[in-house]
């Protein structure tokens, strides 16, 4: 049964956070408020003694409250205020207690976190006693759109602080070994906060760039200690912060990429040098090796450069400091100095930006935004070397939800939520440069999906290509090489290769290895609603498509999968593992993916053993 016994009155705002601490006889409990504030009372027990004569001496008020089943008295005194924060203070933890020759013991230290971006730790002095900062680790997170911190926590020896901030970032510090007042910030894990929308493959395979409704763009990448063997996955760079959730992306070649968020412009960026330094240092690929891809893009005039770094010197804290990385970035600096440099914007599309693509010389991209109308549905082409707009392809009723060009590029596919397909052929004329026209799509009377078509690619030799929709189904479609009629119409030559595949739940995403398995089948990955991810192979055996066409390999168990559904899935275009020196043994492949539960996933699959 509870029963009140006490008030303590003190703080003017909402209180945020309390802990206890035992030591020694005494019970200590601290607080902290809204009114930015910490509040540290001391609990006591009181001996039954004669009061003492009235004397003058300025005493603290003291609460008395007594536990009737053992008729003790306990006086409650408040032991210290602690004014250092500016902002509101969210949570306040004392260092974990320690046993020490059999007994626990309680250091007076304590931890608070606040919205002024700071983490202090506090502790009394020695010679006076008075609860004093010994040390305050102001994170750098100087820039626009960030708030403080959530909570914060000592590891178990009081060596190192953990705090979490409003962007769903995690820092983590550790104590200098030889001035203890000294905190540096440590490499920590990171990743998105809000559901991921698409993720690509370097082209070369040596990183991955993922999107997502937090409104960033990521760059992860395995880094390469000297020592160790393992190899770790970490985020090195946050090239764009937006305004905007975030929706699809593409590479355009390895150093630049294309991307779209909600809103009807789509933006290009471009690696910046200091990008590809770190980039070299911290996956240890010699910088000749990366440069070689970086000739083809422009590079920057110098005086574009100095009149920038003037402004920057005025305002140091504000603006992109390059800095020269051996390891991956804490937070505060991904925040605001590894962002890429946006080199252009493509206007034309009327609503949300939906999807992308970029075809694989690098020339041509094909984008498209949402639409309940022909019109808006149009498909867009633009070309990489002028940005200018090439092409409007009208086809589609409702949005279309994803692009690919076919490996040789001769194809670009377009899957829609009208739950049709349209596949376009390249034309080459010298004069205009390329063009595409429709040459097989499906209708009311041959389509096979009834849903959604939400996902497709191609398989590496472009003769067939894959769709996946709401339906359930996943169905193979070809040949796509088939000597075309004078008419250029393939729609009676494009049909379903394979049989249905019933995938059992809504599926979301499709990927086919640009690596064979090694009796030759084509390696498909298929994403759900529900998370799962599944493996099958599949190749054509006769004339007519037969369910034994597909094999299941791997259904990821639930530990391996998303939690909720897979947003996108994306091969690795070459076998191997990136940051291993694997890259020539054919055994591995690398498979990436990504969800609404926030998660990029990077699997390695043994293509030996599907």
């Amino acid at each position: 049964q509870f029963q009140k016994t006490l008030i303590l009155p003190g703080h003017e705002d909402w209180i945020r956070g309390i802990e206890w601490a035992t030591c020694g006889e005494d019970l200590f409990l601290a607080s902290c408020a809204q009114d930015c504030l910490i509040r540290i009372w001391k609990v006591c027990t009181k001996s039954k003694q004669i009061p003492e004569t009235e004397d003058d001496t300025v005493r603290l008020k003291e609460n008395v409250f007594t536990v009737k089943d053992t008729d003790t008295t306990y006086a409650v005194t408040l032991e210290s205020v602690l004014a250092g924060h500016e902002n509101w203070v969210y949570a306040v933890h004392w260092q974990p207690s320690f046993s020490k020759d059999g007994s626990m013991q309680q250091p007076m230290r304590i931890l608070s976190a606040s919205m002024d971006k700071t983490v202090i730790i506090w502790e009394p002095d020695k010679e006076t006693g008075v609860w004093l900062e010994q040390a305050s680790v102001r994170v750098g997170e100087v820039g626009g759109n960030t708030l403080g911190f959530f909570d914060c926590q000592f590891s178990p020896d009081g060596s190192m602080i953990v705090a979490h901030a409003f962007h769903g970032a995690l820092h983590l510090w550790k104590q200098a070994t030889v001035n203890k007042k000294e905190w540096t910030p440590q490499v920590v894990i990171s990743g998105h906060f809000n559901s991921v929308e698409d993720v690509k493959w370097d082209p070369e395979g040596e990183f991955i760039i993922s999107v997502g409704s937090d409104q960033t763009t990521r760059l992860f990448a395995p880094w390469k200690r000297k020592q160790e063997t393992e190899v770790t996955w970490h985020e090195i760079a946050r090239p764009q912060v937006h305004g905007y959730d975030m929706r699809c992306l593409a590479m355009i070649g390895r150093f630049q990429f294309v991307s779209g968020a909600d809103e009807k412009v789509l933006r290009v960026f471009r690696a910046p040098k200091n990008f590809i330094e770190n980039f070299s240092n911290i996956t240890g690929i010699p910088m000749e090796k990366l440069c070689s891809h970086v000739r083809d893009m422009a590079v920057q005039p110098a005086e574009d450069e100095e009149t920038f770094n003037t402004i920057s010197n005025q305002y140091p804290e504000i603006y992109f400091q390059p800095l020269i990385l051996t390891e991956p970035p804490p937070e505060d600096h991904l925040l605001q100095n590894t962002l890429w440099p946006e080199i252009q914007k493509l206007y034309g599309h009327g609503y949300e930006i939906f999807c992308v693509a970029c075809n694989n010389s690098n020339t041509v991209i094909a984008s498209a935004c949402k639409a309940s109308k022909k019109e808006h549905a149009a498909i867009i082409l633009w070309s990489t070397r002028s940005w200018k707009k090439l092409q409007s392809l009208l086809f589609h009723n409702l949005t279309v939800t994803q692009l690919a060009f076919s490996p040789n590029d001769k194809f670009l596919l377009a899957v829609s939520r009208d739950r049709s397909w349209s596949l376009w052929r390249k034309q080459d004329s010298s004069e205009t440069g390329p063009a595409f026209s429709c040459c097989a799509y499906t209708d009311k009377n041959t389509a096979v999906h009834s849903r959604i078509i939400w996902s497709c690619d191609w398989t590496p030799d472009s003769k067939y290509f894959i769709t996946g929709s709401r339906d359930k189904k996943v169905i193979i479609w070809g040949q796509c090489d088939l000597p075309v009629t004078t008419e250029g119409n393939m729609s009676d030559s494009v049909k379903p290769c394979s049989a249905v595949l019933d995938a059992g739940d809504s599926v979301t995403a499709v990927s086919i290895s640009r690596v064979l398995a090694p009796d030759g089948r084509y390696i498909v990955a298929v994403g759900l609603e529900s998370g799962k991810i599944i493996l099958y192979t599949w190749k054509q055996s006769g004339q007519e498509p037969a369910v034994a066409d597909w094999t299941t390999c791997v259904e990821m168990d639930n530990s391996q999968s998303h939690a909720l559904a897979v947003k996108r899935l994306c091969w690795r275009h070459h076998a191997g593992r990136a940051g291993h020196n694997d890259q020539n043994s054919s055994e591995w492949l690398q498979l990436a993916s990504c969800g609404a539960d926030h998660c990029v996933k990077i699997f390695n699959v043994n293509r030996f053993a599907l």
